[in-house]
């Protein structure tokens, strides 16, 4: 990837966007895309995109068109990609500043008190929004759509192909087991997801939510998708707020929610796991062994 900042003024100049070398800010964090940002010569500050693979390239086009079919139904910004080529991406700077960063030393930065009540609505309106909008809207885009049995068995086989790649605790996969066989934990609907909604993709003032970045797993499936890491990071109340407001403004629900995104968010080395078996990359692959097995 270009580290130069030349290089990258070059590849935005290629494609007709004017940058200034010495404001370019370089963000190595994401996984499938280097991200920069810079000031134009206008004075207008961009994101720039510049995927890490082959493969991202041609996913990022199903993204780039649901974000223009999703706009429109949501309070929040979303990136609107006024350059996209096989080798860049770029959009206006949206506004806010990321509720989570990691400093130099890799330990996470928290920017807002993700127990405030505020939080908790913003939170809940927002993904009410999102869950209410119409599959129809969306679908002609090219995103995943699962039914709610598809949605399970999908994740059955992610755990079954990883099992089979890695050495996976045996009190991990008695859990997934227990929890993919109860149909009480699962819901019976789809939903327009983002997939991975923490406060590293959300740009906030104070503890209100304002733009919403990367889409790249948007899909129609599990709604828990997008409470699963809210879960994972608030007090029980502060995750009722939340499902309070989300079920005020529209969203749906069901008795074991919340217990249900415990159990996805537990599968989270899994997705590790597929990732690493995609990229290859030793990096990953370690990572993954370590997470999947911890007692090792």
């Amino acid at each position: 990837m270009p580290t130069d900042p030349t290089i990258i003024r070059d590849l935005a100049r290629a494609h007709g966007l004017d940058i200034i070398t010495d404001s370019i800010v370089i963000n190595e964090l994401g996984l499938d895309f280097q991200v920069a940002i810079a000031e134009a010569v206008d004075g207008r500050s961009w994101v720039l995109r510049i995927p890490r693979r082959p493969d991202v390239s041609a996913r990022a086009a199903v993204e780039g068109r649901f974000l223009g079919a999703v706009a429109p139904h949501l309070s929040v910004a979303v990136p609107d990609w006024q350059f996209h080529s096989k080798d860049l991406i770029a959009y206006p700077l949206l506004p806010g500043t990321p509720g989570l960063t990691i400093d130099d030393s890799g330990a996470p930065q928290w920017h807002f008190d993700v127990e405030s009540p505020e939080y908790a609505a913003s939170l809940g309106s927002v993904l009410a929004e999102l869950h209410t909008v119409d599959p129809a809207a969306v679908r002609d885009t090219g995103i995943p759509e699962f039914s709610p049995t598809e949605v399970r068995q999908r994740k059955r086989e992610d755990i079954e192909n990883v099992a089979a790649e890695f050495e996976v605790a045996p009190d991990l996969l008695r859990r997934w087991t227990a929890w993919l066989d109860d149909d009480s934990y699962w819901p019976s609907f789809s939903t327009v997801t983002h997939g991975e909604v923490y406060p590293a993709h959300q740009l906030m003032d104070g503890p209100v939510n304002l733009s919403i970045l990367d889409w790249t797993t948007a899909a129609i499936g599990d709604p828990a998708r997008d409470f699963m890491f809210h879960h994972a990071s608030v007090s029980a109340s502060a995750f009722e707020n939340t499902s309070a407001r989300y079920v005020e403004a529209g969203g749906r629900t069901w008795p074991r929610f919340a217990e249900h995104c415990g159990e996805l968010y537990s599968t989270s080395p899994v997705e590790l796991g597929l990732y690493a078996l995609q990229t290859g990359d030793p990096e990953h692959m370690s990572a993954a062994r370590i997470q999947l097995n911890p007692q090792n």
